[in-house]
C-alpha cells in the first residue's frame, strides 16, 4: 500500500500542519501569531528526524517494505523540514518586528545555532533535485553529509532556548536518531564480519 502512495498524497499528508497553521499565518491575531515559533521549529526538526532515520531503519529491518518506502521518500521529508524551517525563520522575523532586535540576538547561542542550522539547511535543500545530484556526482553525498551538522545544532538551539529547560524534549525527539545512526556506524565499521575462505 504505502509504494503506491502518489507523492502528492505525501506532500499533502505534510502540509497538514502549515495548513493548520495557516489562519494564525494570515490572522490578525499577533499572539496566535507568536504561538507559531514552537510548532513550525518542531516540525521541521521532526521531519529532518524522519527522512535520517531512514537509512539506519533499512540495516535494522533488513529492508522491510516500509523502511524501503521511506528511504525512497526520505527526500520529501527532508525539503519539508527545510519548508518549515524557513517558516519558521520567517515567524521569528516577522515577531521580532525590526532587524535591530534581530541582529542584537544573533550572536547568543540559541540564536546562533539556530541561524548556522538554517544556513546549512539551504544547500540542503538546493541539492535535493534529481538534477543536483546528477551534476554533483560524487559530491553530491559529502554535500548531503551536513545535514548531521545540521541536526546537531538543531538540537543545540531547541534545548538551549530557555535557558537549557527545553532539553529534555530536544532530547526525546533526537534521541532514536543518535541511537539509529550509532547503529548505523557500528554496522558499517565494526560489525562482525564472517572471515573469507582461505
Amino acid at each position: 500500500m504505502l509504494s503506491r502512495l502518489s507523492p502528492y498524497w505525501l506532500w499533502l499528508l505534510l502540509s497538514l500542519p502549515a495548513l493548520g497553521m495557516a489562519t494564525a499565518l494570515f490572522g490578525e491575531d499577533a499572539r496566535a501569531f507568536h504561538r507559531l515559533l514552537h510548532p513550525t521549529g518542531g516540525f521541521s526538526a521532526r521531519f529532518m528526524i524522519v527522512s535520517m532515520l531512514a537509512t539506519p531503519l533499512m540495516l535494522l529491518t533488513k529492508g522491510a517494505v516500509w523502511a524501503r518506502w521511506l528511504r525512497k521518500n526520505r527526500r520529501y521529508f527532508g525539503v519539508a523540514a527545510f519548508l518549515y524551517a524557513a517558516l519558521h525563520t520567517y515567524v521569528y522575523l516577522v515577531d521580532k518586528g525590526s532587524l535591530d532586535r534581530v541582529l542584537a540576538q544573533a550572536t547568543h547561542f540559541d540564536m546562533a545555532t539556530g541561524w548556522l542550522a538554517m544556513l546549512l539547511f539551504i544547500p540542503l535543500a538546493a541539492t535535493s533535485m534529481d538534477y543536483a545530484v546528477r551534476k554533483l556526482g560524487t559530491w553530491w553525498k559529502p554535500v548531503q553529509r551536513l545535514t548531521y551538522a545540521a541536526a546537531a545544532l538543531t538540537l543545540l538551539h531547541w534545548a538551549s532556548l530557555h535557558g537549557w529547560k527545553d532539553w529534555p524534549p530536544a532530547l526525546v525527539h533526537f534521541s532514536p536518531l543518535a541511537v539509529l545512526t550509532l547503529y548505523r556506524l557500528w554496522w558499517l565499521y565494526l560489525r562482525p564480519r564472517p572471515m573469507a575462505a582461505a
